[in-house]
Parts: C-alpha cells; sequence; structure tokens
C-alpha cells in the first residue's frame, strides 16, 4: 500500500510539472503573438518616421451668390415674337390725341391719367434713350424694356426718342415709330408727350399697367 501512494504522489507530481511546462509554454506563445501585432501596428510608423501635422493656411471662405435662374431660351421666344408684333404700319392715328400735346390712352382710361401723367403725378422709374439707334435696334430695345419694367412692377417711364435735329430733313423718324409701338403694347395704358423739363418733344413719358390689377388707380403713385 505504501509503495503505491509512493508512485500516485510521483504522477502527480510529473502532471503538474507538465501542466505548469503548457502553461508557460502558452504565456509564451500570446506575448509572442502580442510582440508581432503590436509590431505590425507600428510598422508604417516606424518606416516613416516621425511626423508633424500641417499647419493649416489662414484662408476665407468666400459665400459666392448663386446666379438668378434666368429663362434666356423664353426671353429669346419672347423677344422674337415681340419683334414680329410691333408693326410700323399700324394706324394708331384716331387713340392719339391732340389737346395739350400728344398723348394716348386705353379705352377703359380716364382722361384724367393722362392729364396726371403729362403733369408729372407719377414718379419717373425707368428711362430709354433711343438716341443713335437704327429702327430694328429701337424697336428692339422699346420691347425688352418695356418688357423688363412691367416684370419689375415699374409704372412710370420716359422714352427718349429725339427731337429728329440731326435726321435727314430734321424729321423725327423714331417719333411716330415709337408711339406706334408703344400703342401696340398691351402693358402701356397710357402715354404722352414730356413736358420741357422731362424732354419736350423729344420725349414720351409712359404708364404700364399693374401687373396685379391690369391698370392704375387715378390716384396712384
Amino acid at each position: 500500500m505504501k509503495g503505491h501512494g509512493l508512485q500516485d504522489l510521483g504522477r502527480l507530481r510529473a502532471e503538474l510539472r507538465r501542466a505548469q511546462a503548457e502553461a508557460e509554454a502558452e504565456r509564451a506563445r500570446q506575448a509572442a503573438e502580442r510582440a508581432r501585432q503590436e509590431a505590425e501596428r507600428h510598422l508604417f510608423s516606424h518606416a516613416v518616421g516621425p511626423v508633424q501635422p500641417l499647419k493649416r493656411p489662414a484662408r476665407a471662405l468666400a459665400s459666392r451668390p448663386l446666379p438668378e435662374p434666368i429663362p434666356r431660351q423664353r426671353e429669346l421666344d419672347e423677344q422674337a415674337a415681340l419683334k414680329a408684333a410691333l408693326s410700323d404700319e399700324v394706324d394708331v392715328e384716331s387713340l392719339l390725341l391732340t389737346d395739350d400735346g400728344l398723348s394716348f390712352r386705353r379705352p377703359d382710361i380716364g382722361p384724367d391719367v393722362v392729364a396726371k401723367l403729362r403733369k408729372g403725378h407719377w414718379s419717373i422709374q425707368g428711362e430709354l434713350d433711343l438716341h443713335g439707334l437704327r429702327r430694328d435696334e429701337a424697336r428692339d430695345a422699346l420691347a425688352g424694356f418695356i418688357r423688363q419694367s412691367h416684370q419689375h412692377c415699374r409704372r412710370c417711364l420716359r422714352v427718349v426718342h429725339g427731337k429728329g435735329l440731326g435726321s435727314p430733313g430734321r424729321e423725327p423718324v423714331l417719333k411716330a415709330k415709337v408711339q406706334r409701338w408703344l400703342a401696340q403694347r398691351q402693358e402701356v395704358i397710357a402715354f404722352t408727350q414730356a413736358s420741357g423739363p422731362q424732354g419736350g418733344a423729344g420725349a414720351l413719358i409712359v404708364l404700364l399697367g399693374s401687373r396685379r390689377q391690369g391698370a392704375p388707380a387715378a390716384s396712384g403713385g
């Protein structure tokens, strides 16, 4: 019995030493694996060497405003239609009044509107000078000017066509044409010859209808 006990004790000690050796081997293996992983993580930094972050230059962030959307093709189409619509041959003499200077008004616009227009009741919000332009150039410029002014809710305008002093025969070539062109524009509800300080016989004061109402009130501003 005593001999068997010593043998068992010896086997137990041997198993303990083997278990300790295996545990130490496992710890060594894990330590080697951690060292390998750590070396891989630092491989790039070791190869490159010490680095420093770049300094960012001081820059001002400028926000550029977006351009307004302009329907260019539609404008070109409108200009072509307007050029074809404004005729030099239209007879509007019956619509032109000659009392106290040249004037024009739509049938639904009262004579008091023309009188106030002649007296400068409405402040002038835009001006177009047609001096030096050929007939087609003047017609296109006038059509575009009226259209844009109406779109921007400008009501009272001055159109300078000149007195014709530099024309052959000293005749105001554009004057009659401008009258006819204006009378054909639906935005135009009245116009009158300018007073002396505003250009006299060389200019017209034009009144456009409201985009909301289609016509101004008699006391409009």
